[in-house]
This record gives structure tokens, C-alpha cells and sequence, in this order.
């Protein structure tokens, strides 16, 4: 059972995760789950939740993408028909039959393509869907959301009638509209609506003269507005039809509501999927826009990012357009705790807190800003103490609070749980507090937990060199600026660079001088054999780049003059037997040419066959003549040599089998290179397509029935 509390996620800044993915909802409802995902509770359901975002991201650019899953919110609808007689308006209607035609449209979908959407399909398989629902609302209402006439045998009674007197109303009136018009009583507008009636524009002067009743006058008193008593009959009825049709559309919507109140609950669960279908949209989509992937899930105790971005820190450096550094890490049973120490600004606690927000990211169902070679595994508690904590409503201080936080560490650690803490035993007297911190990480390492720290205290640098299963770590500096390069270095403690730092922000030398004799000669000589160290390990670094670049460029010389010269070589050969070619037909053109001219002299045919013949004889003998045992022994030879290819192949076929079981286990950078024609399948799916091309690491796969674009770490060669 995985337990991850509010106070972690906060720590790790998930919920700002969450904001930035639920911007990418289509629906409010959809924005409102994603706000709410937490850790799964059972990590049986943490992989086929992120393999349905990663089938939903590879549906993104795809000639067949996923339809549209959009609908109006039927909350209100649901507690109406929770209440016994309730009535359910048309406009309740339309978006009930927009909630289940969008479901059928998904739910056909996916059944169509299951081959290519295998968890989609699997999810979508248990929503249990019925034709009743939508068939009884289009008896009812046409394409538009309007009552049909055939709705009941009474509408269309009453339709067909309010047809024939609104017919009669509007003859009569012309009628009167024409009479009185040609006896000038009409003003120049001559007719106009009042309460929904057409009505006369009579000049005030000649009211009495017209027959009918008066609905107004205009505001100047000039016009009075009268509906002929030729059309008042009509009118009425017109009314009273009007109203029967208004009571006979609530009795048929009451009946139709009556028959969807049994489905209650099934149109609750179809929102529910769609819901569900639009928080998988809305990761999906988040994912495009942090570059993220599904890294390999282990079933041990083995995490391994490789090229791993803090998500916030990426979408916000995108926005200011500056660059982002990559951390790579790991952890492992055999160097499952890292220190990481080093001077401040340098990355230590975006290191951290990126390990931590990645790995509460894959455990909620979201894929993950790193390479698709990484690997992770599932922890049952992440705990953490991140930021300064001190409370003043609970008079807690921050090392109180620290204390309060390292009793529940104590009191949850095990072999299943991963703890970050940054700036660990701060807050106290540093020998103290040193020394306490160093008892708390004896203890956590005890029990086999998996975590990292970062510090400033020499003690707990020793310690980490000192356990087995521990390793040392620091943020890489350049030594002459003091800059940070934002790069984790694994092995070798750091140094804080404090007076070095101080230094460089202009505290005069005497005062550093006078602050280097207040402390211990031991202490300033170990923090200055780290910092030479690091300026050392800084030099090698830059020095071993480039020679590697230069052994790198010196094979690629070596590489480019070996095929130089092999083609020279060939061409050589190649023009050495041209010219043999040649001078042997030249030869045997001048011999042929003399019998020629002895024939053009004597005319003898005789002689001019037998020199031909002596020609042809004397040059077969140059060729050489195989005897039947040695034609024998070089069938036999062949024989053997092809036997030889035979077990070749066969052990190629078995190591190229091989290979394919393990590249789901291997890095990219170690995988078989894919490139345009290649038939190619997605990890753990099943249908098989072509890459057409192939642009900054995504493969356009054409699959026959649409093309889709994927990332190439995340596809392996058919062979």
C-alpha cells in the first residue's frame, strides 16, 4: 500500500505540476480531476495508467486521431433525477444525448483501432454502454434539440392546427392591413409586433375608425397600435393552441424523464469516462510540452534517471527562452544514499527535489521530462524535509520542526521508502546538529532506505565515504570563476568554497584572513584539500574532453584516410586489369589483322583457316584446364564453405534473438540505430508500421491505417 502524504507533494511542488497540466482540459470537470490525482495506492495500477497517456500522446499528429471528448456537465441533471417526480428540461436532454453519443463515439473508436490503443481499449471495455438512452431521446427531439412533431399523436395534432390558424391569422390580416392602407388610416410603418401579435400603426386621428382592439401607442402618442377584429378570433385560438402545446411537450418530456431515471447511475459512470478520458488528454498533452516519456518500469529496487529535467523549471526557462540542464542520477541497492554536497546556487536542491517530483509524477499516472532509457521503480513512502518549515502558529522553529520531521522519518523508514532531505541537521549548533544528523542517516542506512541528502557538513561527507552502500556527490564548479555548471558528479565529496565565494563578492582579504584563524587548522586544511580536489578534477575534466575530442577527431581522420585509400587501392586494381584487358586485346587484334592481310594477298581459304585455328588453339592453351578430381575437390570446397555460412547465420539469427529480448533492458545509446523504412513496433505494443521519416527524434509510423508520430526511444526494430 503506498502512503505518500499532502505535506510531501507540497514539498515537491506537485500541485504547481498539476496546474500547469490541467490548463491542457478541455472540460471543467477534467480540470478539477487532474487538480485532484494523488500517487496511486496500489502500484499494479501506476503502468497501465501511464501506458494509456502514452497511447493517447502517440494519437497526437496521427492520421486517425482519438475524436473529440467534450460534453456539457450533467451534474444538475443527476440530482433531478435522484428526486422523485422531477421534471428534466429540453436543454437537460440535449446534453444527457451529448454525454452518450460522445461516449459511443469514443467507445466505437477504440474497439476499431484496439490493436493500436491496447490499454485504451482495455480501460474503455468496462464502461457498459446501452442504445436505449439515446434511441428514446431521438424519438423526441431532432437534430436540433427541438420537440418533434411526432412526439405524441396529440402534438401532431396540435402542430398541424397551430400550422392551419396561424395561416388564417396572417391572411386575415393582410387583409385588414390592405383595406386599411388604401384608406390612409396607417402611418408610414403601416404595421409592427406587440406582445408577439402583428398589429395595425393607425394614425391616432383615425382610431374610432378602425374596428379592433387596442394593444398601445407610441411614446409621442401619434401612433396607436391595434389588432384588427378580423384577426382576434384567430389570435385567441391561436393562444389556447399555444398553450396545449406547451402542456402536452411537459407531459412528454415528464414521460421521457421517467424512462431515463433507471439509468441514472450508467449516465453518471459515462461522465465519469469522460472525465477520465479528458484528464488522460490533458497529461498527454502535458507531456508534448515537457518533452516527457515512459521510462522503464523495474520490478527491483533499481532507479536511473538519465537527462532529467525539473518539469517547472523547464516550462519556465522556456518562457524567459533560456537553457535548462539535464541532471543524470541513480540509485541501486549497492549505492542506494548519495550526499551531495558543494557550495550554494550550484543545483543541489533542484537535483534533489527533481528526483523526488519525477518519481511522485510516475507514480500518479503522468510520464516524465527524461530520457525513455531511464529507468524507475516504486516506493511506498517518499519522504521529505525540503525549505524552511517553522511555524508560528504551532511554535515550532525550524530546527523544532526538522527535529518533528526526522521522529516520523524514523518512525516510517524501511526498505521500501525513499527520503529527501535538503540542508540535513541545519538549524542547530553545527557540531550538534552535525552529529545528531550523522546518527539519523546511521539509522536510515541500517534499515535499507533509499534517499539523498544534501549538506555542508564535513562529518556526514565522511560518513558517506566511509558506508559501503553510500557514495559521495557535488555539483561541478568552475574553478577559476566559481560558476556553477550545473552538473552532478558522483564519488567525491564537495567543498562549500566559502571564504573562495566570499572572496568573489568583494569581503576584503583581511577580514577573510582574520575568519580563516577563528577556525580550526584541521577543518580549513580538509575543506581546502576538497576545494583543490574539485580545481584539480576541474582541469582533468577539461583536459580529458579534449583529448577525447581529439582522439575522436583523429578516428574519424583515420576512418576517412583508410576508406580513401582502400578506394584508391580498388581503382588501382581495377585499372591494372582494364589495362591487361586491353593490351591482351590489342595483341590479338594485330595477329588477327596479319592473317587478315595474308587472306587480302593469296586469296587461299585453306590457309586462312588453319592460321584462324592455329590463333584459337594457341590461346586456349593459355587457359588453364581443370581436371575432372580437381573439379571434384572444388565442389566439395564449395560444399563446405556453404555448410560454414549455414551455422553463421544460424548463430547470428540466435545472438540477433538475443539482443531483441534484451534492447527493452538497454539504453537508447545501446539499441539497434532505426532509420527511414524500418519496420517498427512501439514497446509492448503489437501492431507493426514503417517510419516514413524521421525528424529531432520522432518517427513518423505509418501503420497502414493512419500515420502517428513517437518518439524513437520508445520504438524497437522488426526484424
Amino acid at each position: 500500500m503506498i502512503r505518500i502524504d499532502q505535506k510531501t507533494l507540497q514539498d515537491l511542488e506537485f500541485p504547481m505540476v498539476l496546474d500547469q497540466a490541467a490548463q491542457h482540459c478541455i472540460t471543467e470537470l477534467g480540470g478539477i480531476a487532474v487538480r485532484a490525482i494523488v500517487p496511486f495506492p496500489e502500484t499494479d495500477a501506476i503502468a497501465p495508467a501511464l501506458k494509456r497517456v502514452k497511447e493517447f500522446m502517440a494519437s497526437f499528429g496521427s492520421d486517425s486521431p482519438i475524436p473529440n471528448h467534450g460534453f456539457e456537465a450533467i451534474h444538475r441533471e443527476l440530482q433531478l433525477l435522484a428526486i422523485e417526480n422531477s421534471v428534466l428540461e429540453a436543454s437537460s436532454f440535449r446534453r444527457i444525448i451529448s454525454v452518450t453519443e460522445t461516449t459511443k463515439g469514443l467507445l466505437i473508436f477504440f474497439k476499431k483501432f484496439e490493436e493500436f490503443y491496447i490499454e485504451l481499449q482495455q480501460f474503455s471495455s468496462d464502461v457498459t454502454f446501452i442504445q436505449t438512452i439515446s434511441q428514446e431521446i431521438h424519438k423526441i427531439f431532432d437534430k436540433y434539440g427541438e420537440v418533434k412533431d411526432d412526439a405524441s399523436p396529440s402534438l401532431a395534432i396540435i402542430r398541424r392546427r397551430l400550422i392551419s390558424v396561424k395561416s388564417q391569422v396572417n391572411s386575415s390580416f393582410n387583409k385588414a392591413l390592405s383595406r386599411y392602407s388604401g384608406a390612409d388610416y396607417l402611418d408610414e410603418i403601416r404595421e409592427t409586433i406587440v406582445d408577439n401579435r402583428r398589429v395595425l400603426a393607425v394614425k391616432a386621428m383615425y382610431r374610432r375608425k378602425v374596428k379592433g382592439t387596442v394593444l398601445g401607442q407610441s411614446k409621442t402618442g401619434r401612433i396607436t397600435y391595434m389588432e384588427p377584429q378580423e384577426t382576434f378570433e384567430f389570435t385567441t385560438e391561436l393562444s389556447n393552441l399555444i398553450f396545449e402545446e406547451r402542456e402536452e411537450v411537459k407531459k412528454i418530456l415528464k414521460q421521457l424523464t421517467e424512462h431515463i431515471r433507471p439509468y441514472a447511475s450508467l449516465l453518471a459512470s459515462y461522465q465519469d469516462y469522460l472525465v477520465s478520458i479528458d484528464s488522460m488528454y490533458a497529461r498527454a498533452r502535458y507531456a508534448v510540452e515537457i518533452n516527457g516519456s515512459l521510462p522503464m518500469l523495474s520490478k527491483g529496487k533499481e532507479l536511473s534517471l538519465i537527462n532529467a529535467y525539473h518539469p517547472i523549471l523547464l516550462a519556465a526557462n522556456k518562457k524567459r527562452k533560456e537553457k535548462t540542464f539535464p541532471q543524470s542520477i541513480s540509485l541501486h541497492p549497492k549505492k542506494r544514499i548519495i550526499v551531495i554536497s558543494g557550495p550554494n546556487a550550484g543545483g543541489k536542491s533542484i537535483t534533489l527535489k527533481t528526483v523526488g517530483l519525477l518519481q511522485v509524477m510516475l507514480q500518479s499516472g503522468l510520464l516524465i521530462p527524461a530520457d525513455a532509457g531511464s529507468e524507475f521503480c516504486f516506493f511506498d513512502r517518499i519522504l521529505t524535509d525540503i525549505g524552511d518549515n517553522q511555524s508560528i502558529e504551532n511554535h515550532l522553529s525550524t530546527y523544532s520542526y526538522r527535529l518533528k520531521k526526522m521522529n516520523q522519518f524514523l518512525r516510517k523508514c524501511n526498505d521500501n521508502t525513499l527520503f529527501l532531505i535538503d540542508e540535513f541537521g541545519t538549524g542547530s549548533d553545527p557540531e550538534l546538529g552535525g552529529a545528531l544528523a550523522e546518527t539519523f542517516l546511521e539509522v536510515f542506512y541500517e534499515r535499507e532506505a533509499f534517499g539523498i541528502i544534501t549538506t555542508h557538513y564535513a562529518n556526514l561527507k565522511l560518513l558517506a565515504n566511509e558506508l559501503p552502500d553510500a557514495i559521495n556527490a557535488n555539483m561541478l564548479f568552475d574553478s577559476a570563476s566559481l560558476e556553477p555548471l550545473y552538473k552532478l558528479h558522483l564519488g567525491e565529496a564537495g567543498s562549500s568554497f566559502t571564504f573562495e565565494v566570499a572572496q568573489k563578492n568583494g569581503i576584503p582579504f583581511s577580514l577573510i584572513n582574520k575568519s580563516k584563524k577563528k577556525v580550526e587548522r584541521g577543518k580549513i586544511r580538509f575543506d581546502k584539500t576538497i576545494a583543490n580536489l574539485q580545481k584539480e578534477r576541474s582541469k582533468l575534466r577539461k583536459t580529458t574532453e579534449t583529448l577525447e575530442t581529439s582522439a575522436k577527431k583523429a578516428l574519424e581522420e583515420g576512418k576517412q584516410l583508410e576508406q580513401i585509400n582502400a578506394k584508391v587501392q580498388t581503382k588501382l586494381e581495377n585499372y591494372q586489369e582494364l589495362y591487361d584487358t586491353n593490351q591482351k586485346t590489342i595483341s590479338l587484334g594485330r595477329k588477327f589483322d596479319g592473317i587478315a592481310e595474308k587472306f587480302h594477298n593469296n586469296k587461299k581459304k585453306k590457309i586462312l583457316m588453319d592460321e584462324l585455328y592455329k590463333l584459337v588453339m594457341t590461346e586456349n592453351s593459355k587457359r588453364k584446364k581443370i581436371a575432372p578430381k580437381q573439379k571434384k575437390v572444388v565442389l566439395q570446397e564449395k560444399h563446405k564453405i556453404k555448410q560454414e555460412v549455414e551455422q553463421k547465420v544460424a548463430v547470428i539469427r540466435k545472438e540477433k534473438k538475443q539482443e531483441k529480448i534484451k534492447a527493452a533492458k538497454l539504453p537508447p545509446t545501446f539499441k539497434v540505430a532505426i532509420k527511414v523504412g524500418d519496420r517498427v513496433r512501439m514497446r509492448d505494443g503489437r501492431a507493426i508500421g514503417t517510419i516514413d521519416a524521421i525528424e529531432k527524434k520522432k518517427a513518423f509510423v505509418n501503420y497502414g491505417v493512419f500515420t502517428t508520430q513517437v518518439h524513437v526511444d520508445e520504438l524497437e526494430k522488426v526484424t
